[in-house]
């Protein structure tokens, strides 16, 4: 078999779990498996990396951040090639542009164009274990880009694309996906399948465990996915497209997003076009919003809200007070005390009576629902920033009783 191996900078942070980490591909490799195994920054080396350029300078280029960025991985790949050297085994490290990964030129946060496989093949048919720096990758300029936030997720699953690997596997510090963040609840049972909406709808709602854009990956290209945990030696959980009946729940998770903040533009004139030149300001702009209300008024006047990241909060009352005169709205407010908490599963909408499950929950621990949105397997309300965990452990008892 070809499978792909996904370590992240935990896994990886200093030389005992080097050499754990070792081990797990060792023994994969035993079992006569052509491996590529994919690497982030040890621990916190990106945090210290930025921490360094801001005593140089505190607005650099991004391309020069690219470029100081991308070595933390390289630092990943060539100790564990040492120490699986040192193992007497065949390895080779490999930078995201030794392997022709090419990406846009949109520093810091690249997307992949097209992977060469050439070199990986290359690699792999000498019997060599392959490590691949994530998070990295080329420009058409030959500059040096990063992906991004979870990009070392995202490296794997397009290496793994690229390759017709088998399989893809997502090494974490938990044992795979859970019904709620077991560092928070820990009462949350860990599933031994979900599907791609599923954990899509997790990774964008704040789950730490895959990042979204890897998903969206794995469910074009029909990827075989897995999350596992470093530190133990079991199952962890399927990403596919369909479930069996037997690995079917109708409630797969409940998620809390705490960077959200949220926008309300009151006293906007009753007018058809006008909701249009509100949000058309922020899209150009490249702001995403999420859930929208929509509350008429008095004296054909209506107040509408959303919710967006907290760090566009700002940008967005700009540009909205930008308009203010052309649109003719009264004011604008932002709350970035907020966070979204979420049910998500694919058997939300069929079964009558789940968000009024959802909504018992919260009115039981007294906390006030701001704003609702729904789609086919989200469910999603807007509380009080610091009402959030105490919120996802409600709702969490309520689908999941002990």
């Amino acid at each position: 078999m070809l499978i792909v191996q996904k370590f992240g900078g935990s896994s990886v942070a200093d030389a005992a779990k080097i050499r754990r980490v070792a081990g797990i591909v060792a023994d994969a490799f035993s079992e006569d498996h052509k491996l590529v195994v994919v690497l982030s920054a040890q621990g916190d080396t990106t945090d210290e990396l930025i921490e360094k350029a801001n005593e140089i300078n505190p607005a650099p280029s991004r391309r020069e951040m690219d470029a100081l960025l991308t070595v933390g991985e390289q630092i990943s790949v060539a100790l564990m090639a040492m120490e699986l050297e040192r193992m007497r085994l065949p390895v080779v490290s490999l930078t995201g542009w030794q392997i022709g990964l090419r990406t846009d030129a949109r520093h810091g946060a690249a997307r992949i164009r097209s992977i060469d496989g050439e070199r990986l093949r290359k690699e792999l048919d000498q019997g060599k274990i392959v490590l691949v720096c994530g998070f990295q990758g080329i420009d058409k300029y030959g500059d040096q880009t990063t992906l991004g936030r979870g990009g070392s997720d995202t490296t794997a699953v397009a290496i793994a694309a690229a390759l017709g690997a088998d399989q893809c596997q997502i090494y974490t510090d938990v044992e795979g996906v859970f019904t709620a963040d077991p560092r928070k609840v820990p009462e949350a049972k860990k599933l031994s399948a979900i599907t791609y909406d599923e954990m899509l709808e997790l990774a964008s709602l704040g789950s730490q465990v895959l990042h979204n854009r890897s998903v969206e990956l794995a469910k074009r290209y029909g990827v075989d996915l897995e999350v596992r945990s470093s530190y133990a030696r079991k199952p962890g959980t399927k990403v596919k497209e369909v479930l069996q009946p037997m690995e079917r729940m109708l409630i797969s998770g409940v998620a809390k997003d705490a960077d959200a903040a949220r926008v309300t533009v009151f006293g906007v004139p009753d007018a058809p076009g006008l909701a249009f030149r509100v949000f058309n300001a922020l899209s150009r702009a490249g702001i995403n919003v999420d859930v929208i209300l929509q509350s008429g008024g008095v004296d054909g006047e209506s107040d509408i809200s959303f919710t967006l990241r907290e760090a566009d909060a700002p940008r967005a009352r700009e540009l909205l007070e930008r308009q203010r005169e052309a649109i003719g709205f009264r004011e604008v407010a932002v709350d970035a005390n907020v966070a979204k908490v979420s049910v998500v599963g694919a058997g939300l909408m069929d079964s009558p009576g789940m968000a009024v499950r959802m909504f018992e929950a919260l009115a039981g621990c007294g906390i006030n629902i701001q704003m609702i949105s729904s789609s086919e397997i989200k469910l999603s309300v807007v509380i009080a920033r610091d009402r959030a965990d105490e919120a996802v452990r409600a709702i969490h008892a309520k689908f999941f009783p002990a």
